[in-house]
């Protein structure tokens, strides 16, 4: 069954599943060097843009990707062609990690500034000198509080090819939208698209409110609406469709 999945699609899975087994087998150093950290963290390098769209953070996550990835990409592989299908891809996967990171950088200007006004150098902070929290025991609390929620954007990485498989799915459910489908807690399949509207909306709510439980929720808007945009240009000439 395996070989008869087309050759991008196929290659994806198992690239995806030998770099979870080597991120297993040899830890920490493979999430430092290939996850995606925020662009202007001190952990960051340009070719993690590419390579965290590989990494996964547990075995539940990377088989709930490579299943998704398994029941939309043969369909899209082979109406797209191999360049076209490429291009989605990887652009949605950089859709994810700017749109994520675009509303990173608008937190941590929020959070700095907050500091800022209340006496804490971020400035000397970040470059490593000592800084000190200073005025009364309710602006030092929330000064450690900002301070956290800064540090945690700057020292936390993002990993999975959900982004770049939400531009799958959304570009399948621009190019074919009264597909049906059924997932988890929807007990009738639904048009597709239906169902990409909601998720969508829903993972915008979770990422802006911040009640996204560690899950890079604008990063799967980002690679959705990379993946409706190319859908929506090619679908004007590729004669195939009705």
């Amino acid at each position: 069954m395996f070989n008869n999945i087309p050759p991008i699609t196929r290659n994806i899975i198992i690239i995806n599943v030998i770099i979870f087994i080597i991120t297993y087998l040899i830890g920490n150093k493979m999430v430092e060097y290939l996850a995606a950290f925020y662009p202007f963290s001190p952990y960051f390098h340009s070719w993690q843009i590419i390579t965290h769209m590989f990494m996964h953070g547990s075995i539940m996550h990377i088989l709930f990707n490579m299943m998704t990835l398994f029941s939309f990409g043969p369909i899209l592989e082979q109406t797209l062609g191999d360049k076209k299908y490429l291009i989605l891809y990887f652009a949605s996967g950089l859709g994810a990690f700017f749109l994520f990171n675009a509303w990173n950088f608008v937190e941590v200007q929020q959070f700095s500034h907050e500091l800022d006004q209340l006496g804490f150098n971020v400035n000397a902070y970040l470059s490593g000198a000592s800084v000190e929290f200073t005025g009364n025991t309710g602006s030092v609390l929330k000064q450690r509080e900002l301070l956290k929620s800064l540090t945690d954007i700057l020292t936390t990485p993002m990993v999975g090819a959900s982004g770049a498989i939400f531009g799958v799915v959304a570009a399948f459910a621009t190019l074919y939208p009264d597909a049906k489908i059924g997932i988890m807690f929807i007990p009738v399949p639904m048009k597709v698209k239906y169902l990409l509207p909601i998720i969508v909306v829903v993972s915008i709510y979770l990422g802006v409110s911040g009640n996204g439980g560690g899950i890079a929720h604008l990063a799967h808007v980002g690679g959705a609406l990379v993946g409706w945009l190319l859908a929506r240009i090619w679908k004007k000439h590729l004669y195939r469709f009705n």
